[in-house]
């Protein structure tokens, strides 16, 4: 095609994107509730939506009551496929006593004044409405894909996962459950764009996570007979363990640099006894650490580290009964700058925003970690993040349509659409 065709097709492109469809499919999507582990409701509205556009419908059981949906629209063939992959669970319930009341913390969409507020708005449920939204523009504009589009919704992404006797089930599985299940069932394409929130910027690279467990021990005692022995209580025993991990975390974020930016430790939780029965010393308190792991560093030699780190913990303290687990590892993910995907994104934002897209490497888990290691690479590009603010989640409607129009452009580079 000329370029003055590839022009034309892209100008009718952006004016078949449909603002009031766009907005009513977000509506639809946050109105439907879908913690993780309870995604089956929205996974329903999703089918709905994807078979009134005309697409196939795959379903796949990741578990009972945990499906995803991959919706399809066949290529003539010859061109690369590609998937537009994003989450269907949210963070939260809107159930939680601090997030009751709060209109973008609850299942239920409001629009007002340009914006759309309600749970998943901007994590990610306005990206799989701009998803559908620019196949759906692309059928308007008459565009024939020889490639296949895919708009695969998953369940299981947010950051959770099980520990212990206490946090388990469905809920806390998490951490990529339903892009790990994709891929070996069917779910695959040439390469796929994943919508998380970037503020329209190109992501290259993101951060994996390994989350672990650091624990002290110390007697199991009556409080009558605790006196004096206040320095063998596994808490306190924390106390100073906690000190030595402070001074290991910036060592650990020099080393974990990535693309000039530093890694990250966050001391994410600390247990220890038994609040309905303070009248025993604990015999075991856990420190839970979140260490952000570049794309570039193995996960193998990220443990690595954290066991010299306890190695020299039990030397310090022989008499504390330091040990340790690793109960997640979810490597990072990264994209070269030369991929098509990157230049078909670039120019459809160029097209819409009036410039380039800038750059990102970022520190927060997508999906892109269990994609790209079954050969399906993948890029984060999306809305505004839409941070919570007093409000909640929320998004702006143009951006939006914006970025909707922005997908519709990259799939008809990617695929070769054609009239």
């Amino acid at each position: 095609m000329t370029a003055s065709g590839v022009a034309e097709l892209t100008e009718r492109i952006v004016e078949c994107v449909d603002e009031r469809r766009l907005v009513e499919t977000a509506c639809a999507y946050v109105s439907t509730p879908s913690p993780t582990g309870s995604e089956e409701a929205m996974a329903e509205t999703v089918r709905a939506a994807l078979e009134d556009a005309g697409l196939a419908v795959t379903w796949q059981e990741v578990e009972d009551g945990r499906p995803n949906v991959i919706g399809t629209l066949e290529g003539t063939g010859g061109a690369p496929s590609l998937m537009l992959n994003g989450h269907m669970d949210t963070s939260y319930s809107g159930r939680e006593p601090h997030l009751r009341g709060i209109v973008g913390f609850q299942p239920r969409a409001l629009v007002r004044d340009g914006r759309i507020y309600g749970l998943g708005i901007s994590n990610m449920k306005g990206a799989l409405a701009c998803y559908l939204e620019a196949v759906r523009a692309l059928d308007d504009a008459g565009v024939r894909p020889r490639g296949d589009v895919l708009i695969a919704c998953v369940v299981g992404e947010i950051e959770k996962t099980q520990w212990g006797e206490e946090f388990r089930g469905r809920e806390y599985r998490g951490y990529a459950a339903g892009s790990r299940y994709l891929p070996t069932h069917g779910g695959i394409a040439d390469m796929c764009i994943l919508g998380e929130p970037t503020e329209q910027r190109v992501v290259l690279g993101h951060y994996g996570a390994m989350w672990a467990r650091i624990s002290t021990h110390g007697p199991f005692v009556h409080t009558a007979f605790s006196s004096g022995r206040i320095g063998e209580n596994s808490i306190v025993r924390m106390r100073e363990v906690i000190d030595d991990v402070l001074a290991w975390i910036p060592e650990w974020e020099r080393r974990a640099e990535y693309r000039g930016v530093q890694g990250v430790v966050n001391i994410g939780s600390l247990s220890g006894g038994h609040p309905w029965r303070v009248s025993r010393t604990p015999n075991r308190t856990d420190l839970f650490l979140d260490v952000r792991v570049p794309p570039t560093m193995r996960m193998q030699d990220a443990k690595r580290a954290l066991a010299d780190l306890v190695r020299e913990l039990r030397a310090k303290y022989p008499d504390y009964g330091v040990e340790y687990e690793v109960f997640v590892t979810a490597p990072g993910a990264e994209i070269g700058e030369s991929h098509p995907l990157i230049q078909a994104i670039d120019a459809g934002h160029e097209r819409v925003f009036g410039q380039p897209p800038e750059r990102d490497v970022v520190r927060w888990f997508s999906d892109a970690s269990a994609l790209t290691r079954y050969g399906i690479e993948t890029v984060n590009y999306g809305t505004s993040s839409g941070l919570p603010g007093p409000d909640g989640e929320n998004l702006d409607i143009e951006g939006l349509v914006k970025v909707a129009s922005v997908y519709a452009i990259a799939i008809a580079r990617i695929c070769e659409g054609s009239q």
